[in-house]
């Protein structure tokens, strides 16, 4: 039994010298299952490509908040052709970003989002959300469109958030960020979580855990993810490798 990492950026840049030997050399460090979600129209294409190449590979297609700046309502064709292949399991990662003084405003992050909120409920997929300090306007989007299941991902937000989006039937995922000598808010949040609601992730090449945050992340390290949650939740690596490993082939519909 390997494990799941539902988040990870194999289209990045940060991979471009080693890509393929890295994907190649995954399974047989326990890595079972990879979702690559797109941040845009080429990376998405590009997370497809490599959803074809490895059969342990999956793809999530859609444009981030961050990227968001040039989209115009006519690229949603070509996002809803990519999304309808076999490989793609979700919309993503879509969201909302309000860190960055430089991103795309308010009312055009909001606008792409639910336009692809749309399309996910149109095909019946799932969504990965990015959520970053904008937890009020990014749960008024979920519920604002009740017909569409997801997963916040490298979930940050309150403890009342979670209990609201655990009760309309979303998950939450984690990264190495758990692991930091800050992270109180995500494990208040993951004492109390369901175990069903769990999903574990690296977003390599970012949020590398301890001990190992200085190096660039990849599937491998998810390993620590699980570590981590299998103390916060009093039981073996395993099983939270186990437990959150169906989890998310049950989210993804993977076979």
């Amino acid at each position: 039994m390997g494990v799941f990492d539902t988040h990870a950026h194999y289209d990045s840049g940060a991979f471009n010298q080693d890509r393929l030997e890295v994907l190649a050399g995954l399974p047989e460090q326990g890595v079972e299952l990879i979702v690559n979600p797109g941040c845009d129209l080429p990376s998405s294409r590009k997370a497809l490509e490599l959803a074809h190449t490895f059969p342990f590979v999956y793809a999530a297609v859609g444009i981030h908040p961050s990227d968001c700046g040039d989209f115009e309502e006519s690229q949603m064709g070509e996002l809803e052709e990519l999304a309808r292949d076999e490989k793609v399991k979700a919309i993503g990662e879509i969201g909302l970003d309000y860190h960055w003084e430089d991103n795309p405003p308010k009312e055009h992050q909001k606008k792409v989002f639910a336009l692809q909120m749309e399309l996910a409920e149109k095909l019946g997929l799932p969504v990965v959300v990015h959520d970053r300090e904008a937890h009020g306007d990014s749960m008024k989007m979920v519920r604002e469109h009740p017909g569409v299941r997801g997963v916040f991902h490298c979930y940050s937000g309150s403890l009342e958030d979670a209990k609201a989006l655990v009760k309309m039937g979303w998950m939450l995922s984690f990264t190495g960020v758990i692991t930091y000598k800050n992270a109180r808010r995500a494990l208040e949040v993951l004492e109390w979580l369901p175990l069903d609601r769990v999903m574990i992730e690296t977003d390599s090449p970012y949020l590398t855990p301890e001990p190992f945050r200085r190096e660039r992340n990849d599937s491998s390290k998810v390993w620590k993810v699980a570590e981590c949650i299998g103390k916060i939740k009093g039981i073996s690596t395993e099983k939270a490798a186990r437990i959150t490993l169906e989890n998310g082939k049950r989210f993804f519909n993977i076979p």
